[in-house]
Protein backbone atom coordinates (compact mmCIF):
# COMPACT_ATOMS: atom_id res chain seq x y z
CA UNK A 1 0.00 0.00 0.00
CA UNK A 2 1.55 3.57 -1.27
CA UNK A 3 1.77 5.95 1.42
CA UNK A 4 1.30 8.61 -1.13
CA UNK A 5 2.73 10.08 -4.85
CA UNK A 6 5.40 12.01 -4.91
CA UNK A 7 7.38 13.90 -7.74
CA UNK A 8 11.39 14.82 -7.47
CA UNK A 9 12.44 17.87 -10.00
CA UNK A 10 16.28 18.24 -10.35
CA UNK A 11 18.49 18.48 -12.91
CA UNK A 12 20.95 16.57 -11.15
CA UNK A 13 20.49 12.69 -11.77
CA UNK A 14 22.36 10.87 -9.25
CA UNK A 15 20.40 13.39 -6.66
CA UNK A 16 17.12 12.17 -8.38
CA UNK A 17 18.43 8.39 -8.08
CA UNK A 18 18.98 8.63 -4.92
CA UNK A 19 16.22 10.61 -3.46
CA UNK A 20 13.78 8.01 -5.67
CA UNK A 21 15.84 4.85 -3.82
CA UNK A 22 15.42 6.41 -0.37
CA UNK A 23 11.82 7.63 -0.90
CA UNK A 24 10.19 4.18 -2.77
CA UNK A 25 11.75 2.20 0.51
CA UNK A 26 9.67 4.29 2.78
CA UNK A 27 6.30 2.79 0.09
CA UNK A 28 6.03 6.32 -1.19
CA UNK A 29 5.18 6.26 -4.93
CA UNK A 30 7.89 8.56 -6.74
CA UNK A 31 8.06 9.98 -9.80
CA UNK A 32 11.58 12.03 -11.37
CA UNK A 33 11.85 14.67 -13.73
CA UNK A 34 15.15 16.39 -14.77
CA UNK A 35 13.57 19.21 -17.18
CA UNK A 36 11.30 21.86 -15.18
CA UNK A 37 9.51 22.79 -18.22
CA UNK A 38 7.33 19.50 -17.84
CA UNK A 39 6.43 20.15 -14.26
CA UNK A 40 2.76 21.23 -15.06
CA UNK A 41 1.91 19.35 -17.80
CA UNK A 42 2.88 15.87 -15.74
CA UNK A 43 0.90 17.33 -12.26
CA UNK A 44 -2.10 18.07 -14.74
CA UNK A 45 -2.02 13.99 -16.28
CA UNK A 46 -1.24 12.57 -12.50
CA UNK A 47 -2.43 12.67 -8.93
CA UNK A 48 0.57 14.18 -6.35
CA UNK A 49 0.71 15.34 -3.31
CA UNK A 50 4.20 16.52 -2.58
CA UNK A 51 6.62 18.05 -5.03
CA UNK A 52 9.88 17.83 -4.08
CA UNK A 53 11.51 21.30 -5.97
CA UNK A 54 15.18 22.05 -6.85
CA UNK A 55 15.78 25.56 -6.30
CA UNK A 56 18.44 26.22 -9.46
CA UNK A 57 18.53 24.35 -12.77
CA UNK A 58 20.62 26.28 -15.23
CA UNK A 59 24.33 25.89 -15.18
CA UNK A 60 26.45 28.58 -13.40
CA UNK A 61 23.17 30.21 -11.85
CA UNK A 62 22.58 30.15 -8.35
CA UNK A 63 19.94 32.94 -7.42
CA UNK A 64 17.20 30.56 -7.05
CA UNK A 65 15.29 32.72 -9.17
CA UNK A 66 14.26 29.39 -11.38
CA UNK A 67 12.94 27.56 -8.42
CA UNK A 68 10.96 30.68 -6.83
CA UNK A 69 9.18 31.00 -10.32
CA UNK A 70 8.22 27.43 -10.58
CA UNK A 71 6.78 27.22 -7.13
CA UNK A 72 4.68 30.11 -7.84
CA UNK A 73 3.49 27.82 -10.74
CA UNK A 74 2.53 25.18 -9.02
CA UNK A 75 1.56 27.32 -5.97
CA UNK A 76 -1.41 28.92 -8.63
CA UNK A 77 -2.62 25.81 -10.35
CA UNK A 78 -2.65 23.13 -7.66
CA UNK A 79 -2.62 25.03 -4.28
CA UNK A 80 -3.42 21.85 -2.29
CA UNK A 81 0.06 20.79 -3.12
CA UNK A 82 2.71 20.50 -0.83
CA UNK A 83 6.09 21.92 -2.23
CA UNK A 84 9.75 21.39 -0.61
CA UNK A 85 12.83 23.18 -1.98
CA UNK A 86 16.05 21.63 -2.43
CA UNK A 87 18.78 23.40 -1.70
CA UNK A 88 22.87 23.33 -1.55
CA UNK A 89 24.19 23.94 2.20
CA UNK A 90 24.96 27.29 2.52
CA UNK A 91 21.72 29.08 0.82
CA UNK A 92 19.12 29.08 3.95
CA UNK A 93 18.34 32.89 2.65
CA UNK A 94 16.93 30.98 -0.61
CA UNK A 95 15.14 28.98 1.32
CA UNK A 96 13.67 31.16 4.00
CA UNK A 97 12.78 33.46 0.36
CA UNK A 98 11.21 30.35 -1.14
CA UNK A 99 9.11 29.50 2.73
CA UNK A 100 7.78 33.35 2.12
CA UNK A 101 6.54 32.11 -1.20
CA UNK A 102 4.48 29.79 -0.42
CA UNK A 103 6.95 26.43 0.22
CA UNK A 104 6.12 24.13 3.25
CA UNK A 105 9.42 23.21 3.99
CA UNK A 106 13.12 22.80 2.52
CA UNK A 107 15.83 20.41 3.41
CA UNK A 108 19.49 21.08 2.24
CA UNK A 109 22.02 19.40 0.00
CA UNK A 110 23.52 16.92 1.02
CA UNK A 111 20.74 16.14 3.42
CA UNK A 112 20.26 13.74 6.89
CA UNK A 113 17.94 10.90 5.85
CA UNK A 114 15.71 11.10 9.10
CA UNK A 115 15.23 14.19 8.86
CA UNK A 116 14.74 14.10 4.97
CA UNK A 117 11.80 11.77 5.94
CA UNK A 118 10.36 13.41 8.47
CA UNK A 119 10.00 16.66 6.03
CA UNK A 120 8.69 14.77 3.54
CA UNK A 121 6.13 12.51 6.21
CA UNK A 122 4.97 16.55 7.32
CA UNK A 123 4.77 17.95 3.90
CA UNK A 124 2.32 14.89 2.98
CA UNK A 125 -0.01 15.30 5.76
CA UNK A 126 -0.46 19.18 4.93
CA UNK A 127 -0.82 18.36 1.89
CA UNK A 128 -4.18 15.77 2.71
CA UNK A 129 -5.48 17.93 5.11
CA UNK A 130 -5.28 20.58 2.09
CA UNK A 131 -7.32 18.12 -0.21
CA UNK A 132 -9.90 17.27 2.64
CA UNK A 133 -10.78 21.07 3.44
CA UNK A 134 -11.16 21.38 0.05
CA UNK A 135 -13.08 18.56 -0.82
CA UNK A 136 -15.42 19.38 2.10
CA UNK A 137 -15.84 23.32 0.73
CA UNK A 138 -17.14 21.90 -2.49
CA UNK A 139 -18.94 20.04 -1.12
CA UNK A 140 -20.74 22.41 1.60
CA UNK A 141 -21.08 24.62 -1.41
CA UNK A 142 -23.27 22.64 -3.37
CA UNK A 143 -25.60 21.55 -0.57
CA UNK A 144 -25.81 25.99 -0.03
CA UNK A 145 -26.55 26.25 -3.57
CA UNK A 146 -29.24 23.33 -3.28
CA UNK A 147 -30.71 24.94 -0.20
CA UNK A 148 -30.81 28.26 -1.66
CA UNK A 149 -28.62 30.26 0.53
CA UNK A 150 -29.43 33.67 -0.67
CA UNK A 151 -32.49 33.76 1.14
CA UNK A 152 -33.13 34.14 4.72
CA UNK A 153 -34.92 32.15 6.57
CA UNK A 154 -35.59 34.18 9.72
CA UNK A 155 -39.50 34.97 9.69
CA UNK A 156 -41.08 37.77 11.85
CA UNK A 157 -42.09 41.77 11.64
CA UNK A 158 -42.11 42.34 15.62
CA UNK A 159 -40.24 45.39 16.49
CA UNK A 160 -37.78 43.60 18.49
CA UNK A 161 -36.79 41.09 15.95
CA UNK A 162 -36.40 44.14 13.40
CA UNK A 163 -33.79 45.61 16.07
CA UNK A 164 -31.69 42.31 16.29
CA UNK A 165 -31.35 42.15 12.22
CA UNK A 166 -30.12 45.91 11.92
CA UNK A 167 -27.58 45.10 14.00
CA UNK A 168 -27.09 42.17 12.05
CA UNK A 169 -26.65 43.88 9.27
CA UNK A 170 -24.27 46.42 10.43
CA UNK A 171 -21.73 43.70 11.78
CA UNK A 172 -21.75 40.92 9.29
CA UNK A 173 -19.45 43.12 6.34
CA UNK A 174 -17.17 42.98 9.48
CA UNK A 175 -14.80 40.63 10.57
CA UNK A 176 -15.36 41.47 14.52
CA UNK A 177 -16.32 38.40 16.84
CA UNK A 178 -19.83 38.63 18.13
CA UNK A 179 -21.44 36.79 21.08
CA UNK A 180 -25.19 36.17 20.47
CA UNK A 181 -27.03 35.54 23.86
CA UNK A 182 -30.83 34.59 24.18
CA UNK A 183 -32.89 31.38 25.62
CA UNK A 184 -32.80 27.82 24.65
CA UNK A 185 -34.65 27.56 21.42
CA UNK A 186 -34.98 31.58 19.97
CA UNK A 187 -32.47 30.84 16.95
CA UNK A 188 -29.41 31.88 17.77
CA UNK A 189 -27.86 29.36 15.43
CA UNK A 190 -30.19 30.74 12.53
CA UNK A 191 -28.17 34.48 13.54
CA UNK A 192 -25.62 33.07 13.48
CA UNK A 193 -26.06 31.57 9.78
CA UNK A 194 -27.41 34.74 8.52
CA UNK A 195 -24.41 37.11 9.97
CA UNK A 196 -22.46 34.62 8.19
CA UNK A 197 -24.41 34.56 4.69
CA UNK A 198 -24.43 38.78 4.66
CA UNK A 199 -20.05 38.43 5.50
CA UNK A 200 -17.66 38.64 2.93
CA UNK A 201 -17.35 35.36 3.78
CA UNK A 202 -20.09 33.95 2.57
CA UNK A 203 -18.90 31.56 -0.10
CA UNK A 204 -16.70 29.90 2.36
CA UNK A 205 -17.94 27.55 5.08
CA UNK A 206 -19.07 27.90 8.06
CA UNK A 207 -17.88 25.47 10.60
CA UNK A 208 -21.07 24.42 13.92
CA UNK A 209 -19.55 23.04 17.22
CA UNK A 210 -21.61 22.11 20.13
CA UNK A 211 -19.49 23.00 22.89
CA UNK A 212 -21.81 21.05 25.10
CA UNK A 213 -21.41 17.88 23.30
CA UNK A 214 -17.42 17.83 23.30
CA UNK A 215 -15.91 16.16 25.69
CA UNK A 216 -13.01 17.43 27.42
CA UNK A 217 -10.73 14.68 26.49
CA UNK A 218 -11.35 15.39 22.87
CA UNK A 219 -11.41 19.13 22.79
CA UNK A 220 -7.83 19.90 21.35
CA UNK A 221 -9.06 17.44 18.72
CA UNK A 222 -11.90 17.87 17.91
CA UNK A 223 -10.74 22.07 17.53
CA UNK A 224 -7.33 21.73 16.33
CA UNK A 225 -7.01 18.64 15.14
CA UNK A 226 -3.97 15.56 15.37
CA UNK A 227 -1.73 13.71 13.57
CA UNK A 228 -1.49 9.84 12.68
CA UNK A 229 -0.38 8.16 16.00
CA UNK A 230 -0.59 11.12 18.41
CA UNK A 231 -2.46 8.90 20.95
CA UNK A 232 -3.81 5.67 20.80
CA UNK A 233 -6.93 6.05 18.56
CA UNK A 234 -4.98 8.53 16.64
CA UNK A 235 -5.52 6.13 13.36
CA UNK A 236 -5.13 8.85 10.99
CA UNK A 237 -4.64 12.53 10.79
CA UNK A 238 -7.76 14.76 11.43
CA UNK A 239 -7.98 18.28 10.64
CA UNK A 240 -9.07 20.60 13.34
CA UNK A 241 -12.51 22.54 13.50
CA UNK A 242 -10.11 26.04 13.16
CA UNK A 243 -8.49 24.81 10.32
CA UNK A 244 -11.49 23.35 8.59
CA UNK A 245 -13.51 26.94 8.66
CA UNK A 246 -10.62 29.07 7.24
CA UNK A 247 -11.31 31.62 5.57
CA UNK A 248 -15.02 31.32 6.65
CA UNK A 249 -16.35 31.08 9.86
CA UNK A 250 -16.44 29.52 12.89
CA UNK A 251 -19.59 29.23 14.94
CA UNK A 252 -19.03 28.20 18.96
CA UNK A 253 -22.27 26.86 20.47
CA UNK A 254 -23.48 27.04 24.32
CA UNK A 255 -19.60 28.40 24.45
CA UNK A 256 -20.88 29.25 28.37
CA UNK A 257 -20.26 25.12 28.86
CA UNK A 258 -16.64 25.79 27.99
CA UNK A 259 -14.79 24.25 31.62
CA UNK A 260 -12.65 27.05 32.95
CA UNK A 261 -9.23 24.52 32.44
CA UNK A 262 -10.16 24.53 28.74
CA UNK A 263 -10.65 28.40 27.82
CA UNK A 264 -6.95 29.05 28.41
CA UNK A 265 -6.37 27.15 25.27
CA UNK A 266 -9.07 28.44 23.08
CA UNK A 267 -8.08 32.16 24.28
CA UNK A 268 -4.32 31.00 23.74
CA UNK A 269 -5.46 30.26 19.91
CA UNK A 270 -7.62 33.58 19.35
CA UNK A 271 -4.52 35.59 20.55
CA UNK A 272 -1.99 33.50 18.31
CA UNK A 273 -4.35 32.97 15.07
CA UNK A 274 -2.32 29.67 14.87
CA UNK A 275 -3.08 26.09 16.14
CA UNK A 276 -0.97 23.03 16.77
CA UNK A 277 -2.28 19.82 15.78
CA UNK A 278 -1.76 17.04 19.22
CA UNK A 279 1.65 15.11 18.09
CA UNK A 280 3.00 18.15 16.24
CA UNK A 281 5.26 21.19 16.33
CA UNK A 282 4.25 23.05 13.73
CA UNK A 283 1.77 25.79 14.02
CA UNK A 284 -0.68 26.35 11.59
CA UNK A 285 -1.92 29.96 11.10
CA UNK A 286 -5.98 30.26 10.89
CA UNK A 287 -8.08 32.87 9.29
CA UNK A 288 -11.81 32.38 10.64
CA UNK A 289 -14.52 34.64 11.64
CA UNK A 290 -15.40 33.86 15.32
CA UNK A 291 -19.20 33.64 16.42
CA UNK A 292 -20.02 32.19 19.63
CA UNK A 293 -23.66 31.52 21.27
CA UNK A 294 -24.60 31.16 24.84
CA UNK A 295 -28.42 30.57 26.60
CA UNK A 296 -26.17 32.30 30.30
CA UNK A 297 -25.05 35.51 31.35
CA UNK A 298 -21.98 35.66 30.56
CA UNK A 299 -21.28 38.41 32.65
CA UNK A 300 -22.84 36.45 35.43
CA UNK A 301 -20.20 33.80 35.21
CA UNK A 302 -17.23 35.70 34.78
CA UNK A 303 -18.47 37.06 38.30
CA UNK A 304 -19.16 33.66 39.81
CA UNK A 305 -15.60 32.71 38.39
CA UNK A 306 -16.59 30.39 35.92
CA UNK A 307 -15.95 32.12 33.03
CA UNK A 308 -12.41 34.49 31.77
CA UNK A 309 -13.04 37.90 31.64
CA UNK A 310 -10.43 38.14 28.95
CA UNK A 311 -11.86 35.41 26.84
CA UNK A 312 -15.06 36.94 27.30
CA UNK A 313 -13.77 40.29 25.77
CA UNK A 314 -11.99 38.42 23.39
CA UNK A 315 -15.53 37.09 21.61
CA UNK A 316 -17.87 39.62 22.69
CA UNK A 317 -16.54 42.60 20.47
CA UNK A 318 -20.45 42.91 19.63
CA UNK A 319 -23.14 41.05 21.58
CA UNK A 320 -26.44 40.22 19.77
CA UNK A 321 -29.34 39.40 22.30
CA UNK A 322 -31.78 37.70 20.87
CA UNK A 323 -35.52 37.90 22.13
CA UNK A 324 -37.54 35.44 23.43
CA UNK A 325 -40.45 34.19 21.61
CA UNK A 326 -43.35 35.82 24.39
CA UNK A 327 -41.82 39.31 23.53
CA UNK A 328 -42.56 38.85 19.87
CA UNK A 329 -45.85 39.30 19.48
CA UNK A 330 -47.93 38.48 16.13
CA UNK A 331 -44.38 36.57 14.82
CA UNK A 332 -46.04 33.92 16.98
CA UNK A 333 -48.64 33.72 14.52
CA UNK A 334 -46.25 34.53 11.32
CA UNK A 335 -43.87 31.35 12.47
CA UNK A 336 -46.76 29.20 13.74
CA UNK A 337 -48.65 29.57 9.70
CA UNK A 338 -45.07 28.48 8.77
CA UNK A 339 -44.75 25.85 10.55
CA UNK A 340 -47.98 24.44 9.31
CA UNK A 341 -46.85 24.96 5.59
CA UNK A 342 -43.57 23.19 6.39
CA UNK A 343 -45.23 20.14 8.07
CA UNK A 344 -48.08 19.81 5.59
CA UNK A 345 -46.07 19.66 2.51
CA UNK A 346 -43.80 17.18 4.75
CA UNK A 347 -46.29 15.35 5.50
CA UNK A 348 -48.19 15.09 2.63
CA UNK A 349 -51.46 17.03 4.09
CA UNK A 350 -53.89 18.98 2.34
CA UNK A 351 -53.29 23.05 3.95
CA UNK A 352 -54.51 23.27 7.76
CA UNK A 353 -55.27 27.03 9.14
CA UNK A 354 -55.65 28.18 12.48
CA UNK A 355 -58.80 29.64 13.70
CA UNK A 356 -59.33 32.36 15.86
CA UNK A 357 -59.69 31.01 19.13
CA UNK A 358 -56.48 28.97 18.61
CA UNK A 359 -54.62 31.98 17.35
CA UNK A 360 -55.76 33.60 20.89
CA UNK A 361 -54.65 30.15 22.62
CA UNK A 362 -51.04 29.92 21.12
CA UNK A 363 -50.40 34.13 21.93
CA UNK A 364 -51.27 34.06 25.44
CA UNK A 365 -48.77 30.87 26.08
CA UNK A 366 -45.53 31.73 27.12
CA UNK A 367 -43.20 29.34 25.18
CA UNK A 368 -40.38 28.18 27.41
CA UNK A 369 -39.23 26.79 24.58
CA UNK A 370 -39.57 29.60 22.56
CA UNK A 371 -39.38 29.03 18.54
CA UNK A 372 -38.22 25.33 18.82
CA UNK A 373 -41.35 24.45 21.02
CA UNK A 374 -43.58 26.35 18.80
CA UNK A 375 -42.34 24.09 16.09
CA UNK A 376 -42.73 21.07 17.96
CA UNK A 377 -46.60 22.07 19.02
CA UNK A 378 -47.31 22.65 14.99
CA UNK A 379 -45.44 19.63 13.67
CA UNK A 380 -47.79 17.67 16.18
CA UNK A 381 -50.86 19.38 15.21
CA UNK A 382 -50.39 18.90 11.62
CA UNK A 383 -49.22 14.89 12.54
CA UNK A 384 -52.70 14.36 14.70
CA UNK A 385 -55.12 17.02 12.66
CA UNK A 386 -57.91 14.88 11.14
CA UNK A 387 -59.59 18.04 9.38
CA UNK A 388 -57.73 21.66 7.33
CA UNK A 389 -58.82 23.70 10.82
CA UNK A 390 -56.96 23.60 14.42
CA UNK A 391 -58.85 24.76 17.18
CA UNK A 392 -58.15 25.79 20.34
CA UNK A 393 -58.60 22.35 21.61
CA UNK A 394 -56.48 21.04 19.56
CA UNK A 395 -54.00 22.55 21.77
CA UNK A 396 -52.94 21.63 25.21
CA UNK A 397 -50.22 23.50 27.41
CA UNK A 398 -49.14 22.60 30.77
CA UNK A 399 -47.25 25.00 32.03
CA UNK A 400 -50.31 27.60 30.97
CA UNK A 401 -52.80 26.32 32.91
CA UNK A 402 -49.96 26.02 35.98
CA UNK A 403 -49.46 29.75 35.84
CA UNK A 404 -53.23 30.17 35.59
CA UNK A 405 -53.31 27.70 38.67
CA UNK A 406 -51.06 30.09 40.64
CA UNK A 407 -51.99 33.45 39.41
CA UNK A 408 -55.33 33.01 40.91
CA UNK A 409 -53.62 32.42 44.63
CA UNK A 410 -56.04 29.47 45.29
CA UNK A 411 -55.11 26.78 48.17
CA UNK A 412 -53.83 23.54 47.38
CA UNK A 413 -57.01 21.47 47.39
CA UNK A 414 -58.57 24.16 45.35
CA UNK A 415 -55.71 23.87 42.48
CA UNK A 416 -55.89 20.05 42.78
CA UNK A 417 -59.60 20.50 42.35
CA UNK A 418 -59.18 22.52 38.90
CA UNK A 419 -55.93 20.24 37.77
CA UNK A 420 -58.17 17.62 38.42
CA UNK A 421 -61.29 19.32 36.39
CA UNK A 422 -59.08 20.29 33.35
CA UNK A 423 -57.70 16.69 33.23
CA UNK A 424 -61.70 15.02 33.36
CA UNK A 425 -62.48 18.10 30.93
CA UNK A 426 -59.27 16.74 28.66
CA UNK A 427 -60.36 13.10 28.73
CA UNK A 428 -63.87 12.89 28.94
CA UNK A 429 -64.91 9.56 30.17
CA UNK A 430 -61.63 7.92 30.03
CA UNK A 431 -60.45 7.60 33.88
CA UNK A 432 -57.42 6.08 33.15
CA UNK A 433 -56.17 9.05 30.86
CA UNK A 434 -56.73 11.24 33.03
CA UNK A 435 -55.01 9.34 35.53
CA UNK A 436 -51.96 9.35 33.58
CA UNK A 437 -51.48 12.72 32.09
CA UNK A 438 -52.05 13.86 36.07
CA UNK A 439 -48.94 11.51 37.31
CA UNK A 440 -51.19 9.44 39.46
CA UNK A 441 -52.60 6.05 39.81
CA UNK A 442 -56.26 5.32 38.35
CA UNK A 443 -57.31 4.40 42.18
CA UNK A 444 -55.60 7.40 43.64
CA UNK A 445 -57.69 9.84 41.05
CA UNK A 446 -60.86 8.19 42.64
CA UNK A 447 -60.06 8.81 45.91
CA UNK A 448 -59.54 12.51 45.13
CA UNK A 449 -62.51 13.04 43.41
CA UNK A 450 -64.45 11.54 46.39
CA UNK A 451 -62.71 14.03 48.61
CA UNK A 452 -63.36 16.77 46.15
CA UNK A 453 -66.93 16.12 45.67
CA UNK A 454 -66.00 15.91 41.76
CA UNK A 455 -68.86 13.22 39.87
Amino acid sequence: MQNGNILIVDDNKSVLTALEFLLTSERYNVRCLSNPNLILSTLKESLFDVVLLDMNFSAGINTGNEGIYWLRQINKNFPELSVVMITAYGDVELAVSALKSGASDFILKPWDNTKLKATVHSAMQLSRSRKEIKTLRTESREIKRNSNPTESRIIGTSPELIKVLKLVQKVAKTDTNILITGENGTGKELIAREIHRLSKRSNELMISVDMGAVSETLFESELFGHVKGAFTDAKETRTGKFELAGKGSLFLDEIGNLPLHLQSKLLAVLQNREVCKIGSNEPVAVDIRLICATNKNPDQMVLDGIFREDLLYRINTIQVEIPPLRQRGNDIILLGNYFLDKYTRKYDKPPIRLNSEAQEKIMSHNWPGNVRELEHTMEKAVILSDGRVLKAEDFYFRNNQTQNLISDNLNLEDMESRMIRMALEKNPGNISSAAEELGITRQTLYNKMKKLGIR
